[in-house]
């Protein structure tokens, strides 16, 4: 009986192949997907992948990353490169550089030798440095996927993800979110038994599972019959005793690799054939292969799962014609196989069992014949390829030779913006520093600026925690006298920030009276600009234009553009929120000129422009910053990244101006993207806002309870979030009927220790003056004693908005404050006038009118009361103000009053706070099936363009089965709709 090596038929995994075949279809229809393929070592992962791709025809691109065990700290993006290199190789360097376009600058970073391509001017300026670059980089990454995927469907294979740098899951996490208009199948493996606890793989899978396009199966084990069924296909004559069929079938555990090894061995019809180890079964076909053969794979085993043959070559000590023998021998034996020009073994197993097997001294041997080999290569060429030196050289236990190529590796990640990988080669060579004569000379820098720039790194690469740990480990070996103290200051007090913990202030002003005249000007002017900035955000206002106008002049005399225009943008709004709006703005417009096109000072000015305009009013001016802003992004290759705050910013002044639809698009849009800490707070605010007011209250009030505790730590440090916050918390518990936790929610703000800002406390005040209203017409709702402290801070509420009148919207406030604690049809009268200026939100003249109805009831008179009503009723429809409008509904009919184009649904606030419809089961069954589909997708939050691409239609189709769903289920909001649908399972 003879033996293949491995199977000619793939056995049991017909289900997974139709299934991978199907998500293959859907991407050529235009729906991205990704699958991620887990299971334990030989279980057939890359067996199933092998029979996909023979599978595919012409029609798609396909492209391979394979990841590499280097490892704690692999090489960064390896896979990903590996990857682009191939789709370069596919489409020409001009293409893909015409393809990504913004992103030109970032994918040179990642791949240098794109810089010798026709299509680079000379002197293109390389990705910007900062906190952008991996913003910058990830999106390049994005935009070339997405535009060569309209041209023909692209299949991203990345295998043994459980070796997977973190700048590549990070990379892979920011694409699983970002590329839904793309025609992209991403083909994701892992070996599931090494993905241990606290393996960083864990919690990449725990995020790719949530979302939608992400599709995860692990691999089973074969079965006795399917066992038979693969032995059958490895033998070509006699087929093997039922004894033997049984002895492999127990002791391969059903795994597809073990059987073909099992079945491989020679004599295995004897009872007594089966190796008695793991480690023996993996080295079976190893160990009868000749000694020169044995050496050859101890030396392929060091370099990897695979080997290319030019580096096999270079660091094999005997002729050519030794090697091809030896190679030939090991593929003839079912050892290696041959893999375009790579030497590979033919599973990882095999490899790690032959590598464990190496003796000490022949390890370090083999590995310092890599690191010269890869120095070579480096020298030789533009790969960067420090990362492998540095682990050859520490396999070699020459820690000498190691530690300048950690230093270069750590170098070549942060110029690729492979932040986590950067930090730890950083880490590395921080342990290796002591071990090394002169460490500081072959570094370049002192080992306290390697610790610094290692704790940057690792903020960039979002670890917040370890790099505040390391910048305090520096503060702890640097003396006070040295002139990096005042500069770990400065990080401390960032890294602070950044992490949501206070004393930042007191940090910073601790760097800056430690800068002695012969530190540098521009450290005292970044020092000044930060404390300026957390003195604004901590709304210590009068400080704040105090710093930042001494830290302009500063900035300005030095002619240090960047941050006189950040200066600039900190004073300008400091002082609109003490009053001097009209100077704020023109310095906000200054701080523009300053900036002189810098990519990060602009941004700022975007952010702030357009809040600011937002706050006083303006809401298409404060619409039109954040879409100028947002262009800017796209222009910049950071629409995904950096321009999310930009997105984020147009939101509330939408909302303002009652386009719904267009707020809850970007906010779902920006929320995909897994936006940082603060601007994942000011959308989910904004969202909750939304949804209180539309009607939807109670879901809401679940959603803030999952969101709470991670708006937590940014509302401790920023006093605007604070407050906006507490307005959206207060609102969720008046509508589900808390007033208790509405007023614990709110009045805080009464005892703030410095003026709040007064554009986001004023519609605070007005909120607890509805809680007032509400305990004060129905004190039962609450105990004694907090109805005693509600009532009694009416004069509190009454007293700060006062001292908020410089505030250009004050006059609107205080009205409906005003109001509220004295709710007099005049008192209405007032704020619903105020109400129609264009500095007013649109939503609040429905609300104005309807509590104008109510005081007209009130006060007895019915026939202004339904006129007010209905107006109220009418504005409410037209502006998609459900929760108005179910509420005036209601009133209307408890006073026995008809309101025009009102129905018994909208007088009925189910559990979701919407109105229900006379039968919705009914007017649910009157849909057609295509509308279900869409009525489904409209529950996930899609858009109409969205819901077009899912189901392969035009968005205006999409819209016009919208059209009709609202209208036969009588909704007036999506949002309603998926109520009213609900309602009836």
């Amino acid at each position: 009986m003879t033996s293949s090596s491995s199977s000619p038929t793939m056995i049991a995994r017909d289900a997974e192949l139709e299934w991978l075949n199907g998500l293959l279809d859907g991407v050529r229809a235009g729906t991205p997907a990704t699958a991620v393929v887990g299971g334990e070592a030989g279980i057939g992962k890359s067996r199933l992948m092998s029979e996909f791709i023979a599978g595919l025809g012409p029609d798609v691109r396909l492209i391979l990353g394979q990841c590499v065990d280097l490892g704690d700290v692999a090489a960064p993006y390896a896979p990903v490169k590996g990857a682009l290199r191939q789709l370069v190789a596919q489409v020409g360097a001009e293409r893909t550089l015409e393809a990504v376009g913004p992103g030109r600058a970032a994918l040179i970073a990642l791949l240098p030798e794109l810089a010798a391509s026709d299509a680079v001017t000379a002197g293109e300026i390389v990705v910007t440095p900062g906190g952008a670059g991996s913003g910058q980089l990830h999106e390049a990454v994005a935009v070339l996927l997405e535009t060569l995927s309209r041209e023909l469907p692209i299949v991203l294979v990345i295998e043994d993800l459980h070796w997977a740098d973190a700048a590549t899951l990070a990379l892979l996490r920011f694409l699983l979110r970002s590329l839904g208009s793309s025609r992209l199948l991403m083909l994701l493996t892992y070996r599931t038994d090494d993905v241990t606890r606290g393996h960083p793989l864990r919690l990449f899978l725990s995020e790719a599972e949530r979302d939608r396009w992400v599709e995860r199966r692990e691999l089973e084990r074969l079965n006795e019959t399917e066992v038979r069924a693969l032995v059958g296909t490895l033998i070509d004559d006699e087929a093997p005793s039922d004894r033997v069929l049984e002895t492999v079938f127990r002791r391969s555990d059903g795994v597809p690799f073990f059987v073909e090894e099992l079945i491989g061995i020679d004599g295995c019809r004897d009872e007594g054939f089966v190796p008695g180890t793991l480690r023996d079964l993996l080295l079976a076909r190893y160990e009868r292969l000749s000694d020169e053969a044995q050496e050859l794979l101890r030396l392929l085993s060091t370099g990897g799962v695979r080997v290319p043959h030019a580096l096999l070559a270079a660091v094999y000590r005997r002729s050519d014609e030794e090697l091809e023998t030896a190679a030939r021998e090991a593929v003839t034996y079912g050892v290696l196989v041959i893999d375009g020009d790579d030497y590979a073994f033919r599973h990882a197993l095999v490899r790690e069992a032959i590598l464990a097997d190496l003796l000490p001294g022949e390890r370090a041997r083999f590995h310092a014949r890599y690191a010269e080999a890869y120095e070579a290569q480096a020298a030789a060429g533009r790969r960067r390829l420090a990362a492998e030196i540095s682990y050859h050289w520490l396999g070699a236990r020459d820690p000498v030779r190691a530690f300048p190529a950690t230093i270069q590796a750590m170098r070549e990640a942060r110029a690729a913006v492979a932040y986590a990988t950067s930090s730890q080669l950083g880490e590395r060579a921080l342990e290796l520093w002591d071990t090394v004569p002169d460490a500081e000379h072959i570094a370049g820098m002192t080992k306290l600026e390697l610790m610094g720039r290692t704790a940057s790194q690792l903020r960039h690469a979002g670890e917040g925690e370890r790099s505040l740990a390391m910048v305090k480990l520096a503060l702890a070996e640097c003396p006070r006298t040295d002139p990096q103290y005042p500069r770990l200051l400065r990080d401390k007090a960032l890294y602070l920030a950044n992490v949501g913990r206070g004393g930042s202030i007191e940090i910073l002003e601790e760097a800056l009276a430690a800068i002695t005249d012969d530190d540098s000007d521009d450290l005292r002017a970044t020092v000044m600009t930060g404390l300026a900035g957390r003195l604004m955000i901590e709304a210590r206002i009068d400080e704040a234009v105090e710093m930042a106008d001494a830290a302009y002049e500063l900035a300005s005399s030095l002619e240090f553009d960047r941050y006189a225009s950040v200066a600039m943008n900190i004073s300008a709004v400091s002082r609109a929120s003490r009053g001097e709006v009209d100077r704020a703005l023109a310095d906000m417009e200054r701080s523009r000129e300053l900036a002189h096109g810098d990519g990060a000072a602009l941004l700022r000015y975007w952010v702030n422009a357009s809040d600011l305009r937002f706050l006083v009013g303006d809401f298409p001016e404060a619409v039109r910053l954040a879409e100028e802003g947002l262009a800017r992004a796209r222009a910049q290759g950071v629409e995904r990244s950096s321009g999310v705050i930009l997105a984020s910013n147009a939101v509330d002044p939408l909302f303002a101006l009652g386009e719904w639809e267009r707020a809850d698009a970007l906010i779902e849009r920006a929320l995909a993207l897994d936006p940082p800490g603060p601007v994942r707070t000011y959308l989910e605010r904004a969202k909750l806002w939304a949804l209180v007011w539309r009607g939807d209250a109670e879901h809401a009030a679940a959603l803030f309870r999952q969101v709470r505790p991670a708006m937590a730590p940014v509302m401790q440090v920023e006093m605007q979030t604070r407050l906006a916050v507490g307005r959206v918390a207060v609102e969720i518990a008046l509508a589900v009927g808390d007033l208790a936790q509405a007023w614990r929610d709110g009045r805080s703000v009464l005892h703030e220790k410095v003026l709040p800002l007064a554009g986001y406390a004023e519609p605070l005040l007005w909120a607890l003056a509805r809680v007032i209203a509400a305990v004060r017409a129905d004190p039962a709702r609450v105990s004694e004693t907090e109805a005693a402290e509600i009532l009694a801070a009416e004069p509190e509420i009454r007293a700060l908005i006062e001292r908020l009148s410089f505030w250009p919207t004050h006059p609107l406030w205080k009205a409906f404050v005003d109001a509220e604690l004295t709710p007099t049809d005049a008192a209405w009268r007032v704020a619903a006038e105020q109400a129609t200026a264009d500095t007013a939100p649109r939503f609040l003249r429905p609300y104005a009118l309807l509590r104008l109805g109510e005081a007209l009831l009130d006060a007895g008179d019915r026939p202004a009361a339904r006129d007010a009503l209905q107006e109220a009723f009418d504005g409410a429809v037209e502006g998609g103000v459900t929760a108005v409008q179910t509420r005036t509904a209601r009133v209307a009919m408890q006073a026995g009053l008809a309101l025009d184009g009102a129905t018994h649904r909208d007088t009925e606030q189910g559990a979701a706070g919407v109105a229900g419809a006379d039968d919705p089961a009914d007017a649910v069954a009157e849909l057609t099936a295509r509308e279900r589909q869409v009525l489904d997708l409209i529950a996930e939050g899609l858009s109409n363009r969205q819901i077009g691409e899912r189901l392969y239609i035009s968005g205006k189709t999409a819209s016009v089965h919208v059209s009709a769903i609202l209208r036969k289920l009588g909704a007036s909001s999506r949002t309603e709709a998926v109520y009213l649908a609900r309602a009836t399972h």
